[in-house]
């Protein structure tokens, strides 16, 4: 039976051949070993202040942008924090986005955003 061929490895500038997702040299690095979301930092304190910040700023900003007011549901770390505390908590890279337009995002725009090891 014949296999399937194989493709370069997804980690960045990473030109290895793999059967998988990642080469043998960076499957560890992106293993999922992904913690609950309480252990990345989305725990009461968080549900407290994101409940705050959507009391102060209750529409998307992105639908603003187009003209439409749509009701924001979920608070946007503009830059991801992947990990970072500071940078988690610091309100100033927070923005107000519905569900579709933060799903959006995720999967366009932060996806691809340089990982910082």
């Amino acid at each position: 039976m014949p296999r399937k061929p194989l493709k370069p490895c997804r980690h960045p500038g990473c030109p290895e051949l793999t059967a998988g997702l990642y080469c043998m040299e960076h499957e560890k690095m992106h293993r999922n070993d992904r913690k609950t979301s309480s252990g990345r930092g989305y725990d009461s304190r968080w549900k407290k202040a994101r409940r705050q910040f959507i009391k102060i700023h209750p529409l998307c900003e992105c639908c603003k942008k187009q003209g439409k007011f749509v009701k924001a549901s979920v608070v946007d770390h503009v830059v991801p924090h992947r990990g970072d505390e500071k940078l988690f908590w610091d309100e100033s890279n927070w923005q107000a986005l519905c569900k579709n337009c933060h799903d959006s995002k995720t999967m366009t725009e932060d996806r691809y955003q340089e990982y910082h090891y």
